[in-house]
C-alpha cells in the first residue's frame, strides 16, 4: 500500500503523541532513535508500545517504530519491548548493506512467533544512506533481500556526518552537493529495480512549507512517492504532492485511451505530440499511483 507521508514522532513526549492522531498523516513513525535521550530509553519504549496496544485501527494510519541501529545494542531492547504492540513495520537507520535489512527480518520472524503475530506481516523501511559504507553497497539488495522491505529512503544528515562533510548543500546552487545526489539516485534506482516504494528525503527547514512542497514536486517528477516529515505541518503538503491531480488523472486516460484505440501501434500523436511506449507506461503509473492513493483515502 501507498505511503505519501511518514510523520516522526518522539516516543517519549505525550503531547506530540496523542497529536499525531489527528495529523492527515499517511504513516506515523514512532522514533526510539534520535528524538530519544540514552536516559529515556525504557520510558520511551513503554510509551510507544502502550500506544501502539491502544490504538490497533490502523485503516486510516499506519503506526511504525525506528528503533536504533542494529550495531548499538539499544537496538534489540527496542524490538523486544515495542513488538507486544504490533507495529506495522520497523524502520531501520544507519544500515551498511541490505545484511542489516535481512538480520532485523530474522529477529522479526523470531518475535512475531513469541507474540502471536501473523509471520511477515511486521514490515520494513530501510533509511538506506546513512553511512559511507552504504553508498558502496547498494548493489546486495538486488538478490535474496528479505520479502519485509517495502520501503526505502535516503539520509543527508546523517550521510554528510559520516562523509565528514560541514553541509550536505553546494554552497553556490544551494542544491544537494554530488555525493548526495548520488545517494539519491542510487537510492531510487536501488527502490525502483526490486521493486519498493521510494521515500524523499526529509526536508528540514519545516517553516518554508512553499520550498517543501517544491521538494516533493521534485521528488515526484524523480519518480519518488511519498516523503518522510519531520513537523506535523509537512504533512499535508507532502500528501498533496503526491496525489495525482485530476488534470495527471485526464492526461493519463487520455494517453491509454489512444492506444488502446489504435492497437498495435508502437507510435500514436495525441494534441500535436508523437507519443511512443515510454509516454504509455508512464501514463498508467499515474493511474497506478491514484488508484492506490484513493484505497488509502
Amino acid at each position: 500500500m501507498i505511503i505519501r507521508s511518514w510523520l516522526f514522532v518522539p516516543g517519549d513526549n505525550e503531547r506530540k503523541l496523542s497529536k499525531g492522531l489527528d495529523n492527515p498523516a499517511d504513516a506515523l513513525i514512532l522514533d526510539l532513535e534520535d528524538s530519544v535521550a540514552d536516559n529515556r530509553q525504557e520510558i520511551a519504549r513503554e510509551m510507544v508500545c502502550e500506544y501502539l496496544k491502544v490504538n490497533q485501527d490502523r485503516s486510516r494510519q499506519q503506526l511504525w517504530v525506528r528503533i536504533n541501529p542494529l550495531d548499538n545494542p539499544l537496538s534489540l531492547p527496542d524490538l523486544t519491548a515495542v513488538m507486544p504492540g504490533k507495529p506495522d513495520g520497523i524502520v531501520l537507520p544507519k544500515v551498511y548493506s541490505a545484511k542489516e535489512v535481512n538480520t532485523l527480518d530474522k529477529y522479526l520472524s523470531v518475535l512475531e512467533v513469541r507474540e502471536g503475530i501473523e509471520q511477515g506481516s511486521t514490515k520494513i523501511h530501510c533509511v538506506a544512506t546513512e553511512t559511507a559504507a552504504s553508498l558502496l553497497t547498494f548493489h546486495t539488495y538486488l538478490d535474496n533481500i528479505s520479502d519485509r522491505l517495502i520501503a526505502m529512503t535516503w539520509g543527508g544528515e546523517d550521510l554528510a556526518a559520516a562523509l565528514g562533510a560541514s553541509t550536505n548543500r553546494n554552497p553556490v546552487t544551494g542544491d544537494y552537493d554530488n555525493p548526495f545526489l548520488l545517494a539519491r539516485s542510487l537510492c531510487l534506482s536501488t527502490a525502483r529495480a526490486i521493486d519498493v516504494q521510494p521515500v524523499g528525503v526529509v526536508f528540514v527547514d519545516y517553516r518554508a512549507l512553499d520550498a517543501l512542497k517544491e521538494d516533493c514536486l521534485r521528488d515526484r517528477q524523480s519518480g519518488f512517492i511519498g516523503k518522510i516529515a519531520i513537523h506535523p505541518a509537512q504533512s499535508e503538503i507532502i500528501n498533496e504532492a503526491f496525489t495525482p491531480s485530476a488534470e495527471e488523472i485526464d492526461r493519463a486516460q487520455k494517453v491509454i485511451d489512444v492506444f488502446e484505440q489504435n492497437p498495435g501501434l508502437g507510435t500514436v500523436g495525441l494534441d500535436g505530440k508523437m507519443l511512443d511506449m515510454p509516454h504509455l507506461k508512464q501514463a498508467r503509473n499515474v493511474m497506478a499511483l491514484a488508484e492506490q492513493v484513493k484505497a488509502r483515502i
